[in-house]
């Protein structure tokens, strides 16, 4: 049996976020920065939800800021880490506590078209199937009803990927989908306007092991696919330190790139779409909408 089941996949995530709970916010510089900015894009749209659930809340940075735009809403934090609900629920009061469920990105225990506003930040890269994913999201969202999310692309921690190739083959760093990949799967999922764009992020480090320590205190040590067995020795660090160091910078720090992509979309019905005889679904490409950063 192949052990990279669906379930022992999530259940690596689970442990690797319920270990990181405790210390996640001491290290989540760049998630709570984009959790803002992409709460800041709700200041451009009108709505007025009943019900609102944070998809992978975590330690409920955002899921309170939530509550405080939203004082009339349910706002529900929803995460696959049962301890990193718990420190969300410290955001609560007696009077109003942080409605807490545990579950995966992927199964959804809501029911059908009951949300009016679905909101991720830097969650949905551990979905399993993005394009099952988004399929529960429309399935929740009420007709009219958001999704808001970010997420992380192809180029997140590139520098990393490229030094690992100097000690073996195996993957250290997840691949990630990029922005158009997404967009497509949006439109798949029958969301209607969707809009994608990317934002560029770089994080430095004096050395390569306090990048190290950040990815485990958020969690994000986790990585799919074929693994390298075992625990890394001293001249295989040694390797990757040195090819790391290709990359140090004039100031003398070592950067770590961030590709951090936005969308939204709404649940407002059928896309045109063709189903061919064998079977594929053609999409107009003026379905997506991209929105371009100006430099």
């Amino acid at each position: 049996m192949n052990d990279e089941t669906p379930y022992r996949q999530r259940e690596q995530v689970r442990r690797a976020f319920d270990a990181a709970a405790d210390r996640y916010e001491e290290s989540a510089v760049l998630q709570r920065e984009v959790g803002e900015r992409l709460l800041q894009r709700l200041d451009l749209i009108r709505l007025q939800p009943g019900l609102v659930v944070d998809l992978g809340a975590g330690t409920g940075l955002q899921t309170d800021a939530l509550r405080r735009r939203y004082r009339k809403a349910q706002v529900v934090a929803l995460d696959l880490s049962g301890n990193m609900l718990r420190q969300a629920r410290r955001h609560g009061t007696w009077l109003r506590p942080v409605p807490a469920v545990q579950a995966s990105l992927d199964q959804l225990p809501l029911a059908p078209q009951s949300v009016d506003l679905l909101f991720s930040s830097m969650s949905f890269q551990w979905s399993e199937d993005p394009q099952r994913l988004f399929r529960e999201c429309h399935r929740v969202l009420r007709p009219g009803g958001l999704l808001l999310f970010s997420t992380v692309g192809p180029d997140t921690l590139r520098e990393l990927r490229e030094s690992w190739q100097a000690v073996d083959d195996a993957d250290h760093v997840n691949r990630f989908p990029d922005m158009h990949d997404l967009g497509d799967a949006l439109v798949r999922a029958r969301f209607g306007d969707p809009v994608m764009d990317m934002e560029p992020f770089t994080l430095t480090y004096p050395e390569l092991r306090g990048l190290f320590q950040d990815l485990r205190r958020i969690g994000a040590n986790t990585v799919r696919g074929h693994r390298r067995g075992g625990l890394l020795g001293r001249a295989a660090w040694q390797r990757l330190e040195t090819a790391y160091s290709a990359y140090r910078r004039a100031d003398g720090r070592l950067p770590a790139t961030w590709e951090v992509v936005y969308g939204h979309a709404w649940a407002s019905g059928e896309q045109p779409q063709e189903r061919r005889d064998d079977g594929a679904v053609v999409i107009p490409l003026d379905g997506i909408r991209v929105r371009r950063r100006s430099s």
